[in-house]
């Protein structure tokens, strides 16, 4: 095989993520290109879990919608998920849960043998997969080692005991590559985030923005980044404004839900000009909506969130290596403009496990940030040509720092005075314009696909991967916006020449990048859309297009 899609399921508290992960890093161990995707309802227990790893000798970051081996630890597994199985696919299934002829585990006699908790029914699977895949138990051994972080000897036996009462029923080849770091989008967020310069992170959990708060929390005193959960997301804006203000380069983590509680916040750091990072990691709404699933819904949101006017950065990287390098960006950037950056996820990308090859990330470089030069009297607000004003911090000889969410003037003082106002409300406009200038100099539209093909998708975030191997399959070109503001439009206008027939494919209801789109002057032809909480696969998405090619 020089491709290999495994699926394994069972109930919340099973483990199904661990075990996923586990086989994850057992294909990139055997030299495969690797994406997880994790289906989980929002339950603490109970429910089914499942995941499906994809391994293949090129770089993948969708799932596919076909199984070569599912690993069920209970019934539902098999019952839930038939439509994926070909007649090729191998079951390897816990056979005091499953009841049927072929692949069975013992997992109740392995546990018992060793003197093993129930949790470790997962490695027991494990060790029967690897078995079944003739993947060597030397390899299997140098994963569970590297891997589990707990009661590793047990789990070893675990895995052996199973191990050795399975037999090889389809051998999964070598794939040809050396092995890469395996990073969720999340935490390729986080070191993103720390190469751009971050010190502090603070969030309120949310899912699919939490698992980078459990990172951080964990990685924190290693990576050099203070880490602080507090009691509500009004709480953590406004706390994140005050580290802005004596220095300190600060991101917050949040979804919708609670990026509704920071908007006046944001307006706050708008009219302040203080430099914020926010993570919005969008899942299915409106309201509570599916907290555990996935959606496109949040663009126009974050776009036009907080009252007033002032500008922003946006950028939505589409997979993980893109995680970690415009997550860097936007840390920088927001600092270098004094403004608002925003990194717009979702859960496949925030969940999703992706090969990171740090050799094909951009370099990263710091901008620095204006300082003041100490001549003359401070002005927190001083006018420019590029709107851009000089910074200093509390303590700084010679300054006082003034920061104002009301209208002020550049000394930071309230000011009701109509010229003044302008004056302000003008300059933070400008500033805008720099950012935008500045942008010029960054790819923020990514063209690939059959890059002279008349018919073009036209999409954003983490349809990426899903769209470039279908795009690639059909003979499509793909277009893919990567920062959404200042919106690019020189540059997408430029990766549309040539282009007859445009195709929105978004994972939202009303196809929100199009009609951003089309307030430029850019019409989509079609929108394939898709909005329960599920994203495309290859074979979906190439389905609906051949609709509408």
């Amino acid at each position: 095989m020089n491709e290999i899609s495994v699926l394994v399921g069972g109930k919340a508290g099973d483990g199904i993520n661990n075990a996923g992960a586990m086989i994850a890093q057992l294909l990139n161990r055997l030299g495969y290109r690797v994406y997880q995707y994790f289906d989980y309802p929002s339950l603490i227990r109970g429910g089914h879990n499942f995941s499906i790893i994809r391994g293949s000798e090129r770089y993948v970051g969708t799932h596919r919608n076909h199984a070569d081996f599912v690993l069920a630890l209970n019934k539902e597994t098999i019952d839930r998920h038939r439509d994926i199985f070909t007649p090729e696919t191998v079951i390897v299934f816990n056979a005091d849960q499953v009841k049927i002829p072929g692949n069975g585990v013992p997992v109740k006699e392995v546990l018992s043998a060793e003197e093993a908790p129930e949790i470790m029914g997962n490695t027991a699977m494990i060790g029967a997969f690897a078995k079944a895949a003739g993947i060597p138990w030397e390899t299997v051994e140098e994963v569970l080692k590297a891997h589990m972080p707990k009661a590793i000897e047990k789990n070893l036996k675990v895995a052996r005991r199973s191990f050795d009462r399975m037999t090889t029923v389809r051998p999964v080849g070598r794939g040809g590559n050396t092995p890469l770091p395996l990073l969720t989008g999340n935490e390729a967020i986080g070191l993103g985030l720390v190469k751009g310069g971050m010190e502090a992170y603070i969030s309120y959990p949310m899912t699919p923005s939490s698992s980078l708060l459990h990172f951080l929390a964990e990685q924190g005193p290693a990576l050099g980044v203070e880490v602080i959960h507090p009691e509500n997301e009004i709480a953590v804006m406004l706390m994140a404004l005050g580290f802005a203000y004596t220095g300190k380069r600060t991101a917050v983590g949040t979804s919708g839900g609670g990026f509704c509680l920071m908007t006046e916040g944001l307006s706050f750091a708008g009219m302040a000009e203080l430099p914020v990072v926010l993570l919005v990691s969008q899942r299915t709404g409106p309201s509570t909506g599916l907290p555990t699933y996935t959606g496109q819904t949040e663009l126009h949101f974050v776009l036009s969130a907080g009252q007033g006017e002032f500008p922003r950065l946006i950028v939505a990287p589409g997979d993980g290596q893109e995680a970690l390098y415009w997550s860097a960006v936007a840390m920088d950037l927001a600092w270098k403009y004094q403004v608002p950056a925003f990194i717009l996820a979702d859960k496949t990308l925030s969940e999703g496990t992706y090969s990171i090859d740090p050799g094909q990330v951009p370099a990263i470089t710091r901008s620095g940030i204006p300082e003041w030069d100490g001549s003359g009297e401070y002005r927190r607000y001083a006018d420019s040509p590029s709107g851009i004003s000089p910074l200093a911090f509390p303590g700084r000889e010679g300054a006082v720092v003034k920061a104002d969410s009301y209208a002020h003037d550049e000394s930071g003082i309230t000011t009701e005075e109509g010229a003044m106002v302008e004056l302000m409300t003008q300059k933070r406009l400008r500033k805008g314009g720099s950012l935008a200038r500045g942008m010029e100099g960054h790819a923020g539209v990514v063209v690939s696909g059959t890059k002279d093909a008349p018919t073009a998708i036209l999409c954003w975030g983490s349809a990426k991967c899903v769209c470039e191997e279908t795009g690639e399959r059909l003979g499509l070109r793909v277009i893919r916006p990567v920062v959404i503001s200042p919106f690019p439009v020189g540059q997408l206008k430029a990766a549309l020449a040539g282009v007859k027939k445009l195709i929105a494919v978004e994972e939202n209801a009303t196809g929100q990048l199009a009609d951003l789109a089309e307030r430029y002057g850019i019409r989509a032809d079609e929108r394939v859309l898709k909005f329960d909480g599920r994203p495309f696969t290859p074979g979906e998405l190439g389905e609906r297009l051949a609709g509408v090619i």
